[in-house]
């Protein structure tokens, strides 16, 4: 749980226990199996998102891409039942009713509540979700496995489609943590060709097991465009000036610069090309990830650890020492 907003290094969490929250009538309440640790956690706990009301109350139980067994179903949910196997994304609850709810992109809804940041998340046994926002788990995947499709997996689902990614154009995606070695897969799968890039040789590595045309070194990018071509999309996913300044040099002008980063940085546009933002997804899109997951065609790189664990595991995430996603267990 989080009591303050502080630096991770002042130990702002506590492991404690609390009350099992009871499901609203149309709430589902879930053993948690299994959560990941995301980055933007570590921006929730620092105080690096409170310019977006985030988080929205103290203390908070953070944790958004969450597995668990139903436990209780509420009075008025259909269609679930005690021991069913489900996930829930960053995506808690929206109104339904708002334009971007009603055009089919409920991701920007206008009042949505987030996993672990609006409401108390998957850092602990046991959490409460609204049933409509509650995702059936494919047979073939574990509970571990599964945990992160519900943050990177449906991010970088989203990020590839909003880049509109295409059959042969180069993709460069920057930071190769846990979003962006889903996005790689995602872009790989929409029949790109990839460019992993990163300052860690581990995950590097992990970039060329799962696929990736091309794994370089921030300092080797820019001589590789200028003999190779320069990139149609560039992806960042890791939040440092230097690597936007890289993107908006080596991306081919009229092409597509995503911005999938937390945090302050600053665009500038010498040439003819596109800055986008990128949200989460929907539901329907959380359904296409975990279909192709269950078929194979992507997969998460990932490791465990006891949910008592969860501080030294944000420590070790803003180290950059985890490769993959880590994953809290309870």
């Amino acid at each position: 749980m989080c009591t303050r907003i502080d630096k991770i290094e002042n130990h702002p969490l506590i492991y404690t226990t609390v009350p099992t929250p009871p499901p609203q009538p149309d709430q589902v309440l879930i053993k948690v199996q299994a959560c990941g640790v995301c980055y933007s956690n570590l921006h929730m706990i620092e105080g690096e998102l409170k310019q977006f009301g985030v988080p929205a109350k103290l203390p908070i139980i953070p944790g958004h891409e969450v597995t668990g067994v139903i436990e209780e179903v509420g009075s008025q949910v259909k269609g679930f039942e005690r021991g069913d196997r489900v996930g829930v994304q960053v995506l808690w609850k929206t109104d339904g009713t708002c334009e971007y709810c009603l055009s089919g992109r409920e991701n920007l809804c206008l009042k949505r509540q987030t996993t672990g940041e609006v409401v108390d998340g998957g850092y602990a046994e046991y959490m409460v979700a609204p049933a409509a926002f509650v995702h059936r788990l494919p047979d073939n995947l574990g509970f571990e496995e599964s945990a992160s499709l519900f943050c990177p997996g449906i991010t970088a689902y989203h990020a590839v489609k909003r880049a509109n990614v295409r059959v042969g154009q180069k993709v460069a995606v920057i930071g190769i943590g846990g979003v962006g070695h889903m996005t790689l897969q995602f872009a790989k799968l929409a029949g790109a060709e990839t460019i992993a890039v990163d300052t860690s040789e581990a995950k590097l590595k992990l970039a060329q097991d799962i696929g990736a045309d091309h794994a370089l070194t921030a300092t080797e990018l820019d001589a590789f465009t200028v003999e190779n071509g320069r990139p149609d999309v560039v992806m960042i996913h890791v939040p440092s000036q230097r690597a936007v300044d890289q993107a908006m040099r080596i991306v081919k002008r009229g092409g597509t610069v995503l911005m999938g980063v937390c945090g302050n940085v600053s665009v500038e546009f010498p040439e003819e090309y596109s800055v986008i933002g990128s949200v989460i997804g929907t539901r329907q899109e959380m359904n296409e990830t975990l279909r192709l997951a269950s078929l194979g065609k992507v997969r998460v790189d990932w490791s465990c650890y006891r949910l008592s664990e969860a501080e030294s595991v944000l420590v070790k995430l803003k180290q950059g020492k985890i490769v993959g996603r880590a994953i809290l267990v309870p």
